[in-house]
């Protein structure tokens, strides 16, 4: 690390970068608590609606007819459906049978995935230094999903939300990608300068796009006979909606924001693998879920694959 790093990592930037992991762990013990008291894809879209309506009045200057948001819907509806409809949907659906640990443990290759990402349609090159980066990773995530069995792995037997949450991280990294590599004027520049007015932009394009998925997931309940009391209304799920909404969805991300400000996203990248460990910590208080032998060597794996991949 450069003197110049060292210097700006300080106690204050530190604490930045903590935060996001702690709250990204968080939503997925939430996530796993609401399993039961309201469908997945509807947790998602309340999530963002109430994201949405605390945002709202410090940048509803968005929705006016000149901000450039609808000039450049196509932009922003595509950066709301992988943001705000599909990730954590997704991540929701996953932990109906998956645990917080295997969730946050898989998503913490998102970066690998981002690499190959990059090599296939944006041309960017994977390094022979990348390449052994993602090897470690990969086994790691292997190592997660077969349990630590070989011969799990030999079967390739995933459980649904492993499989789910597998399609997350892919859905992210294209979307990682997308925000980092815009089109020339693709975004008004009076937009972009604004974190608040830039999450309201694909919030607002999202929403329609969850709607639209938490239609169809109360359609297919209704067909299936399971539509009534999905929904168990009460201050444990208002509780799970506050805190997805404010902490996940705009204390993280804005604490993310600065602290990559800060230092850069690798330096910032190796905070975010934080997250399984938070969620092991507090899958064990609050669910009784203990991590296994299998967990502390899959996170050994990525977390190395990940360090091998960002040095220089």
């Amino acid at each position: 690390m450069s003197a110049d790093l060292q210097h700006r990592l300080t106690p204050g930037t530190i604490a930045l970068l903590i935060i996001p992991p702690l709250m990204w762990a968080g939503n997925a013990v939430v996530g796993r608590l609401m399993q039961g008291v309201v469908p997945p894809i509807t947790l998602n879209f309340l999530r963002w609606l109430l994201a949405f309506a605390i945002l709202l009045p410090t940048a509803g200057w968005v929705l006016r007819p000149g901000s450039g948001l609808w000039s450049h819907w196509r932009r922003f509806a595509v950066l709301g459906l992988l943001g705000v409809g599909l990730y954590n949907a997704l991540q929701y659906m996953a932990l109906k049978t998956s645990t917080p640990i295997n969730v946050t443990l898989v998503a913490a290759a998102t970066p690998i995935w981002m690499l190959l990402l990059g090599r296939l349609f944006f041309g960017v090159s994977i390094s022979r230094r990348a390449a052994m980066g993602a090897a470690f990773s990969l086994a790691g995530v292997a190592t997660v999903l077969s349990r630590g069995s070989v011969e799990q792995l030999l079967q390739v037997q995933l459980v649904p939300g492993d499989a789910w949450m597998l399609a997350a991280t892919l859905v992210w990294a294209t979307y990682s990608w997308l925000l980092a590599r815009p089109k020339p004027g693709a975004e008004p520049a009076a937009i972009k300068a604004d974190w608040a007015a830039f999450l309201v932009a694909q919030m607002a394009m999202g929403l329609m796009w969850s709607g639209s998925m938490t239609a169809g997931e109360w359609l297919w309940l209704t067909s299936e006979g399971q539509a009534a009391n999905q929904i168990t209304w009460g201050w444990p799920l208002a509780a799970a909606l506050v805190y997805v909404a404010v902490g996940p969805s705009l204390l993280a991300y804005r604490c993310w924001g600065a602290g990559v400000g800060r230092v850069g996203p690798t330096i910032a990248g190796f905070f975010s693998n934080l997250t399984p460990l938070f969620a092991a910590v507090m899958s064990a208080t609050l669910l009784g879920e203990m991590p296994k032998a299998y967990h502390a060597l899959g996170f050994l794996l990525i977390v190395s694959g990940i360090v091998v991949s960002s040095r220089r």
